[in-house]
């Protein structure tokens, strides 16, 4: 991620970047810039939100942080208020670790949410003004390698100064030919690509051999596009509570491994959705104790 506004700890022993200040309505201040205490691996910037007396009532540090010009200034919360955004890198400056941090400054200063960054986020406003937030959300792991990895929106909307999961209000615009990914899942999962990858099977990449097999451009992984439209449609239904129509997707897994499949996809969902999850795990059981 880039921004006009940042500190990058990549490649220097010390950030280079110039320390920025910015004043904010009612007395507010934001400073961003090389943190002066880093001790190396992941604290090598900081950014802070002074009030007026000059006590910080906001901090964020990591091995990036940018300050997120474009989503300042928006109303997050449906106060009519606008919100301070920064982005924070906690990774060394990996893909997994990229979060939002939205602060609120009325009536006083306080965090609202942060919004990991895996996969993309989109801000949108809905046709009444409010915020939507699209999150973009990875599946289960060991199935494909990482770069087709299973992903699937999730939507929320900020209410009471909390994020609330609102996907399945929007699940009709995602299963429409509006989405990309809809799109996509229609080629990839024509019946027949389904009766090839029930014949041939899948074989995967287990997580060393990840790296390696990515390195190289050759990942190991047979049906690797049908494999991944399918668990992230079947991870999308999940997320819209359909969960017969995630049942159904899964079941055109190849029998061979479909139980071990059904375990980590449940394994996966678990946290969010354990009913659904322990109903996966329980019709795997019954199969094994036959």
């Amino acid at each position: 991620m880039q921004g006009k506004v940042a500190c990058h700890g990549a490649g220097l022993p010390k950030p280079e970047d110039q320390p920025y200040t910015k004043k904010l309505r009612d007395g507010y201040e934001i400073s961003l810039g090389p943190a002066r205490n880093s001790q190396g691996g992941g604290d090598e910037c900081t950014a802070a939100i002074y009030n007026s007396a000059g006590r910080v009532v906001f901090r964020t540090t990591g091995f990036n942080v940018i300050f997120d010009e474009n989503h300042t200034g928006q109303d997050f919360d449906g106060d009519g208020k606008p919100e301070v955004v920064f982005i924070t890198d906690t990774g060394g400056g990996n893909h997994c670790c990229w979060a939002y941090n939205v602060i609120s400054l009325s009536p006083k200063s306080h965090k609202l949410f942060d919004i990991d960054a895996p996969g993309a986020v989109q801000f949108e406003k809905d046709s009444q003004g409010k915020m939507v937030i699209w999150h973009r959300t990875a599946g289960p792991y060991g199935f494909t390698s990482m770069a087709r990895a299973p992903f699937a929106e999730k939507v929320f909307r900020v209410r009471e100064a909390k994020l609330v999961d609102a996907t399945p209000e929007f699940c009709s615009r995602i299963f429409s030919d509006r989405n990309e990914d809809f799109r996509g899942w229609n080629i990839d999962l024509a019946p027949e690509n389904i009766k090839v990858l029930q014949s041939t099977g899948n074989t995967g990449v287990e997580n060393e051999e990840i790296v390696s097999a990515q390195s190289t451009g050759n990942t190991g992984v047979e049906n690797e596009e049908i494999v991944s439209a399918l668990l992230s449609r079947a991870l999308q239904h999940v997320f819209c509570r359909q969960f017969d129509a995630a049942v159904s997707d899964l079941n055109f897994w190849p029998e061979a491994n479909r139980t071990k499949m059904k375990t980590d996809f449940a394994e996966s969902i678990k946290q969010d959705y354990p009913e659904f999850a322990a109903r996966l795990l329980d019709t795997t059981l019954k199969k094994l104790s036959r």
